[in-house]
């Protein structure tokens, strides 16, 4: 049965306006993205299709060109919104950043942490650099390293933070492997860092470990 014959009341985009986005499911909000189905699928039963097939909302929206492309009712023309869509929503976190304290909206730093890093194929060390009032001033990719590892330079971080008169900083790496757990040299790096940091009066708030859709934070875990 197509859309139009549904009963208003239960049609995605009649439901996301009278009972907002969050009362909607994966698969409405989908639909709502890809406006239309294929001859056999309506929309709906489309997006059930596609989340089925790549086991869930991450996976496909991971999906590399090729894999998106290949799959019915999909296309270069919604690879592209779809990129432009989760650009726009890093873009909206890392503004709520600047405009909010860091320190006090954890969950905010970790969703921005997640849309910079969990695509990642390789491990990737981010700092971000923070004013007086721990809002964001910028976030920086420091360094780019192999699968399992990145070399990070203590005097880099420390030029990179005097350089953009930093107060506070959070440091920001992902495990591709997916699992969060802090290794002991990151445990270790951490400490060097902090301390370089201390030697010019900037505060070390937190490190966020990123893997996949899950996060480690060394200040909830008590050991920055």
């Amino acid at each position: 049965m197509k859309i139009m014959e549904w009963p208003q009341t239960e049609r995605p985009r009649e439901r996301l306006l009278t009972q907002g986005a969050g009362n909607l499911s994966d698969a409405e909000l989908l639909a709502i993205f890809l406006r239309t189905g294929t001859k056999k699928l309506n929309v709906v039963d489309l997006a059930r299709y596609l989340l089925h097939d790549f086991s869930g909302l991450k996976p496909l929206l991971d999906a590399d060109f090729k894999t998106f492309n290949s799959y019915p009712g999909l296309g270069s023309a919604k690879f592209c919104q779809l990129q432009a869509c989760l650009e726009l929503s890093r873009r909206y976190l890392e503004q709520s950043l600047e405009l909010e304290q860091a320190f006090t909206n954890p969950n905010t730093v970790k969703q921005y942490l997640k849309s910079l890093l969990s695509q990642k194929k390789r491990e990737c060390f981010y700092i971000l650099l923070l004013n007086n009032q721990h809002q964001l001033i910028t976030s920086e990719l420091l360094f780019k390293g192999t699968i399992n590892s990145s070399e990070v330079h203590p005097r880099i971080v420390v030029e990179q933070a005097l350089k953009q008169q930093t107060s506070a900083v959070i440091f920001a790496h992902n495990h591709p492997s997916g699992n969060p757990n802090p290794s002991d040299a990151d445990i270790a790096l951490t400490k060097q860092l902090k301390k370089a940091l201390n030697l010019v009066d900037i505060r070390t708030l937190d490190h966020i470990i990123v893997a996949q859709s899950k996060t480690y934070s060394f200040a909830e875990h008590g050991i920055l």
